[in-house]
C-alpha cells in the first residue's frame, strides 16, 4: 500500500487543521507521515510521524520517504491575509511533482483569492494535482473561476470522518451544578474590542439565563489572547478549554455540552459532529458555505448585539431534542459526503 505524506497547517496550534490530519490517519490504513509546525507535538497527540514543515532538508527527506503527497483540506489556498500561504503550499506541490510524486487534494476550501499572484499560484497548484476534491460548491466555483478546469469531486470536510470518541465514566452534562453548558468559540475579527465585547456580553447573558458559558480555544496563537481579554472583562469568572492537543479530546468534551455559538469554522463542524444545536457567526465565505451545507442558523460576525445572538440561539435549546436528532441526520449525511474524499484518494493511489 502506498505511503502518504500529509501537507497542511498541522502542528501549529490549530485544532481544526489537526482534525483533518487525524481524520485522514483514521481512514487510511497505510503509512502516513506529516509536515508539522511542531513534529514532537503532532507525534505525541496524533501518533503520526512528522517532519518540520519549514525546514527544506526535512521536507525533502519526508518527500523521499513517501509515495504520495496529500493535502487533506483546510483553507490553505487563500490570500485573505497574505499570499504567502498560497506560495508556500504551491511550492510544495511543485517540489512533489519534480520528485515524481502524485499529488492529491482532498476536502479543499478554496479562497478567497483576490491577488494576482495568489490566483496564479493557486491555479498552478491545482492544475498540477493528480486528483482534486473540495469541501463545498463554493470552492468548486472558485476553481472554475481560476481556470483550473480539472475533474473535481465535491465532498465535505474530512473532520466529519473522525471516529466519535466513546464517553467513559460520568456521561452527565459538562456543566456546573444544574447549569447546562454552552460552548463559545470566538475568533479575532474586525476591531480587537468587537469580539471581546460581544462574547463578554454573551457570557454574562448566558450565565444570567442559567447556562454555564465555556470559551473554546481553537487556535492557541489567535484565540488565546482573545479568551483572556473576554475572561478579564468578566472578572476572571468565565471557564474555558484551552491548550487541548487532540481534536478528539475536544470532541469528547463537546459531546457533554448542550449547544455551540461559533465564529470558528471547525468549532461549528466539531459541534455538528457532536450533534449540538449550533449557531454560526459568519466572518468568512467558508463559514457561510458550511452553514448552508449543514443547514445551520447563521448571523453576521458583527451581529449588532449579544441580545440578537441569544434571540436566535435560545430557540435551539428550547427544542434541543429535536435539534439533536436533526444534527445526527446532518452528520450522517456529511460523513457520507466526506467519504468521497477517501474514494478519490483510493482511486488515485491504487
Amino acid at each position: 500500500m502506498k505511503s502518504l505524506l500529509a501537507v497542511g497547517y498541522f502542528g501549529c496550534g490549530n485544532l481544526g487543521d489537526d482534525a483533518l490530519l487525524l481524520a485522514l490517519s483514521e481512514q487510511y490504513p497505510g503509512k502516513i507521515g506529516a509536515l508539522s509546525g511542531n513534529p514532537a507535538e503532532t507525534e505525541r497527540h496524533l501518533g503520526i510521524q512528522s517532519w518540520a514543515r519549514k525546514s527544506p532538508a526535512a521536507v525533502q527527506a519526508a518527500m523521499e520517504e513517501h509515495d504520495v503527497v496529500v493535502f487533506p483540506g483546510g483553507s490553505i489556498f487563500q490570500d485573505a491575509t497574505s499570499a504567502r500561504s498560497v506560495l508556500y503550499y504551491a511550492s510544495l506541490v511543485k517540489q512533489a511533482k519534480r520528485a515524481g510524486k502524485k499529488v492529491v487534494m482532498l476536502g479543499q476550501g478554496v479562497g478567497p483569492l483576490r491577488t494576482f499572484w495568489g490566483k496564479r499560484w493557486a491555479r498552478q497548484a491545482f492544475l498540477a494535482a493528480d486528483a482534486i476534491a473540495v469541501r463545498d460548491l463554493e470552492s468548486e466555483r472558485a476553481l472554475r473561476e481560476l481556470g483550473a478546469n480539472r475533474p473535481v469531486t465535491v465532498a465535505a470536510d474530512l473532520a466529519f470522518l473522525i471516529t466519535p470518541p466513546e464517553l467513559s465514566g460520568d456521561t452527565a452534562g459538562f456543566g456546573v451544578g444544574n447549569m447546562r453548558t454552552v460552548a463559545l468559540a470566538p475568533r479575532p475579527h474586525g476591531k480587537g474590542s468587537d469580539m471581546v465585547e460581544l462574547f463578554s456580553q454573551l457570557s454574562r447573558s448566558l450565565f444570567n439565563a442559567g447556562f454555564n458559558p465555556m470559551l473554546i480555544e481553537m487556535d492557541q496563537a489567535m484565540d488565546g489572547p482573545l479568551i483572556e481579554a473576554i475572561d478579564k472583562q468578566n472578572g476572571g469568572k468565565v471557564p474555558s478549554i484551552r491548550k487541548i492537543g487532540s481534536p478528539k479530546e475536544l470532541l469528547r468534551r463537546l459531546q457533554r455540552m448542550d449547544g455551540m455559538i461559533a465564529v470558528r469554522l471547525h468549532a461549528g463542524i466539531l459541534a455538528t459532529h457532536a450533534s449540538l444545536p449550533t449557531l454560526m457567526l459568519n466572518y468568512d465565505p467558508k463559514v457561510a458555505a458550511f452553514a448552508r451545507v449543514a443547514d445551520l442558523p447563521m448571523l453576521p460576525a458583527n451581529p449588532g448585539s449579544a441580545a440578537r445572538v441569544l434571540d436566535t440561539f435560545m430557540p435551539l435549546l428550547k427544542d434541543r431534542d429535536q435539534w439533536v436528532a436533526r444534527q445526527k441526520r446532518t452528520t450522517e449525511k456529511l460523513r457520507a459526503e466526506a467519504m468521497k474524499n477517501i474514494e478519490v484518494l483510493r482511486q488515485s493511489v491504487g
